[in-house]
């Protein structure tokens, strides 16, 4: 009997049905020598400290760190997941093969892998890889098995995530705790500090620091209207300075020039494409679920996990906007599959996937096929199955994955671009203007165009075309002064935050750039939507419409953490970025988990030697308390001499 184990139940039984084990078991299908059981969740966990160590079981700071010699697994404590795990160690124990079919990535080999050491399996394991669960792409990835041993290196960077989530979080939770939450006992209250949920914490801490603190400075911007034109000058500008800073310089300015010509000095033309937005990846899906519909990052998940499967989307836990070369012959067939709900696709059906040149060719872009950006799954597309009986918001996430994907086979957007310089006495003036020539890909969205912009507000930048400006001509113009206020930065939405947390807190517009910081992101593109869910649920933040703002609680905690290694976006983005390396075999297992011991260990002896909180040695009355870069005394102001560095 061959056993393949699945994620859960319900692609369980898209699989047994596919091979014809259709006799329903308690808890597995059966038939055509074959048994198809699952997982549902995590039928097996780390043990917990006091599992390890009696001294562990209590918490005090005399047994930190816990640093376990071996980490050992245990099954949860749960009935129904007891139940499920001998089911399936009771099979695993008459198989003469299993097959690995949980989810094709990280976790889910995880996962899996847990199961089989706790339920002692010693015969072979194939894995199952698959992008889709339509019964073509199964039939495909049980023809195209692959031994476990090829998977290794994606089992212990999953090992190394969930050691060290269990070291840093268990530890650094625990000695925080005992040094600075208030309470005693049972009252206790809880400081709760994570791999990922602390600098995520941070990022919004910080932002809100940066608001409330955010001084209003007001400007001017001197323009002028010239044949119903509005050009802007191109005054010189120190670095965090604005070039009119009162009202009486500007308006000299405007006395300077206003009786003037205005010249026109330069008018150039340049015609340029504007290619379709790229293809969905998880992220990117959530923060535009989030700005359409406001759609949370965990709903969003939920969502596009639902409509794989039903069979209609492709795998959705990827990092990649891309695919690989070997979809491009598929292509036909997926718009085939979705014409009758898309009349986008009609151009593009008597297309051939031949290589992508020439007439009659289904074209085929470096911007959507690229070997080299597609790991372990391509980005998310439909597969091409009829999408029946979906919800309301399902159908409208579906609709977002389907144009995308026909946008991508459509022509650039032919545009023209034309920078108009003028001169005004001794200062110059600039515009610019932009008319769409040719439509292309925009076509398919109609007046559902996403928003393609880098997110920048450019001033000088108009959408329409230009008047037929002309070198050297001359004419007269209506200065004017347009005052202006510096803007605090925005508050974080979900949307925001999740690209935050994809470029560790650096603010990238630009694809490509992103594309390059995804290795140094904090988080996992399946995971950044629970660790947001985390912090809500443990009220370290809140909504307010779209905006998240940190509670009281949330920046307690993060002017409590005295550790920059638990803070620190970008530290634990170059971590995230070794952990992808363990997966690809650049970067060995056993390294990183010393690295994350010696981690732990400063970080307990930098809060167990924090002197705050303690009894001043010099007045004996005050309490020491923790500044920038010293110690000193609370009762300083009552004469206190007490200081010290740090």
């Amino acid at each position: 009997m061959i056993l393949c184990i699945a994620e859960k139940p319900s692609v369980g039984r898209d699989i047994a049905r596919v091979l014809g084990a259709n006799t329903q078991r308690d808890g597995f299908m059966e038939g055509n020598g074959y048994c198809v059981s699952w997982t549902f969740g995590h039928l097996c966990a780390l043990l917990d400290p006091h599992e390890y160590s009696e001294q562990w079981k209590g918490w005090n700071l005399s047994s930190l760190p816990m640093v376990p010699a071996r980490f050992g697994i245990k099954v949860s404590d749960d009935k129904g997941i007891i139940k499920q795990f001998n089911i399936i160690k009771d099979l695993i124990a008459k198989a003469e093969m299993v097959i690995n079919c949980g989810d094709a990535g990280q976790e889910g080999e995880l996962i899996q892998r847990w199961v089989y050491q706790k339920a002692g399996c010693n015969v072979p394991v194939k894995r199952l890889w698959i992008s889709s669960l339509t019964e073509d792409a199964i039939r495909e990835g049980f023809a195209n098995l692959k031994d476990q041993s090829h998977y290794q290196h994606l089992y212990e960077a999953g090992m190394m995530r969930a050691i060290g989530d269990w070291l840093l979080g268990m530890n650094a939770t625990r000695v925080y705790t005992l040094r600075f939450a208030k309470g005693v006992g049972k009252d206790r209250q809880v400081l709760s500090i994570g791999r990922v949920q602390t600098p995520t914490l941070a990022l919004i801490v910080k932002r809100q620091h940066e608001i409330e603190n955010f001084v209003a400075r007001t400007y001017w911007e001197l323009k002028t209207n010239y044949r119903d034109t509005i050009f802007s000058a191109q005054l010189p500008v120190e670095e965090d300075e604005y070039a009119i800073t009162s009202l009486e310089q500007g308006q000299q300015l405007v006395d300077t020039i206003k009786d003037l010509p205005l010249e026109i000095t330069s008018v150039e033309k340049k015609k340029g494409m504007e290619y379709a937005p790229r293809l969905f990846d998880l992220t990117s899906l959530q923060v535009e679920c989030n700005k359409r519909y406001g759609l949370s990052a965990d709903d969003t998940l939920k969502i596009i996990q639902s409509l794989y499967e039903k069979h209609v989307t492709t795998y959705p836990r990827v990092d990649t906007t891309f695919l690989s070369d070997d979809i491009y012959p598929k292509v036909p067939a997926t718009l085939q599959g979705i014409k009758d709900y898309f009349p986008q696709v009609a151009p593009l059906l008597t297309l051939k996937a031949d290589g992508g040149k020439g007439a009659g060719s289904l074209p085929k872009s470096k911007k959507v096929f690229d070997n080299s950006k597609v790991t372990d799954h391509h980005a998310i597309i439909p597969t091409g199955q009829r999408p029946n009986n979906l919800t309301d918001m399902e159908r409208k996430v579906y609709d977002m994955v389907a144009l995308r994907f026909i946008a991508a086979f459509y022509p650039p957007c032919q545009v023209s671009n034309t920078t108009v310089l003028a001169q005004v006495g001794e200062i110059p003036f600039k515009v610019t203007g932009r008319e769409i020539l040719e439509q292309g890909w925009r076509e398919v969205f109609a007046k559902d165009t996403p928003d393609t912009s880098d997110g920048q507000d450019n001033a000088e930048t108009s959408q329409k075309a230009l008047p037929a400006f002309k070198k050297g001509e001359q004419g007269p113009h209506e200065p004017q002064l347009q005052e202006k206020t510096t803007t605090p930065p925005k508050y974080y939405t979900e949307a925001t935050l999740l690209r935050a947390m994809e470029t560790a807190g650096k603010t990238v517009d630009n694809e490509e750039l992103r594309d390059a910081m995804k290795e140094n992101g904090i988080g996992r593109p399946s995971t950044r939507a629970a660790i947001i869910e985390k912090l809500f649920q443990r009220k370290y933040i809140i909504r307010e419409k779209k905006n998240i703002k940190a509670t009281e609680l949330g920046i307690n905690l993060i002017h409590t953490i005295i550790s920059p290694l638990l803070k620190s976006a970008e530290l634990t983005g170059i971590w995230e970025k070794k952990l992808r390396e363990i997966e690809r075999g650049d970067f060995q297992a056993q390294q990183f988990l010393d690295e994350l011991k010696q981690m732990t260990s400063e970080v307990v002896r930098e809060v167990k030697s924090d002197k705050s909180g303690m009894r001043c040695p010099v007045c004996g009355k005050g309490i020491i308390i923790r500044g920038r870069t010293r110690y000193g005394c609370s009762r300083w102001r009552e004469g206190c001499t007490y200081a010290e560095q740090f």
